[in-house]
């Protein structure tokens, strides 16, 4: 028996967004979610060209390559970005979040790419671990002892991220990790870990057996909490096939 990802993933526009900027992808291998910013049409294009970017990793990639793949992958989405502002000038400034899983082959390994804001969690054994750490301002007040966690969740510069894909240099973390049969993933932007308490999040995991109704829950929690910022959420899980 052979450890296989299978995943679910969508995405709502929220209450007071005119448009949608997140952009994901929910595979058999890959699953990512991108967070676009820098103007309405400038974020739709930010994380449409990631999202394709990535999205032909979804393929099966030995253990040993899988981080070299994302590295790719995020190397393509910043050239295809950097295009596109030497395109259009007004198009400065705009950029993405990308938050990626890789799965290998074997089943033996995944691989995990990072920066910005979105966020990845492991649901292990009835436990929620939050495996991403923000790319923010807010995050890095908290490493420093200035201000605490819970501060940091209501601070008014929280959406304040400190890197992201922008078409220049960044230094995405990387982290490969050996997956578990019963694991389940929660790959989100940050208009779902925004509103709605890691608690709330542990409850959903943990009570919605079924991919589509768990991630319809949380779509519908974050609406709920008045979904101040648009909100997509992908749901894989590891299972033996």
């Amino acid at each position: 028996m052979t450890l296989k990802l299978r995943s679910v993933g969508t995405s709502d526009r929220g209450l007071i967004r005119s448009g949608n900027q997140d952009a994901l992808h929910a595979g058999t291998w890959l699953v990512a979610v991108a967070d676009g910013m820098g103007g309405m049409a400038a974020g739709d294009l930010a994380s449409a060209l990631t999202i394709d970017a990535v999205a032909p990793l979804d393929v099966e990639t030995p253990e040993d390559a899988l981080v070299a793949a994302l590295e790719g992958g995020i190397a393509l989405a910043t050239s295809r970005i950097r295009q596109a502002v030497a395109e259009d000038p007004e198009r400065q400034g705009m950029g993405t979040t990308l938050t990626a899983l890789l799965f290998a082959r074997t089943g033996s390994c995944l691989a995990l790419a990072h920066v910005g804001d979105s966020r990845a969690y492991l649901f292990r054994e009835g436990v929620l671990k939050q495996v991403t750490r923000d790319d923010t301002f807010v995050q890095m007040l908290v490493d420093q002892g200035v201000i605490t966690a819970e501060q940091a969740s209501s601070h008014p510069r929280r959406a304040v991220v400190t890197q992201a894909l922008q078409g220049e240099e960044v230094s995405p973390s990387y982290a490969t990790m050996v997956p578990r049969d019963g694991d389940r993933w929660l790959l989100c932007s940050d208009g779902l870990s925004n509103v709605v308490r890691p608690d709330t999040l542990t409850e959903v995991l943990s009570g919605y057996p079924d991919r589509d109704a768990c991630a319809g829950k949380l779509i519908d929690l974050a609406l709920h909490a008045g979904a101040p910022d648009n909100v997509t959420v992908v749901v894989a899980d590891v299972v033996e096939e």
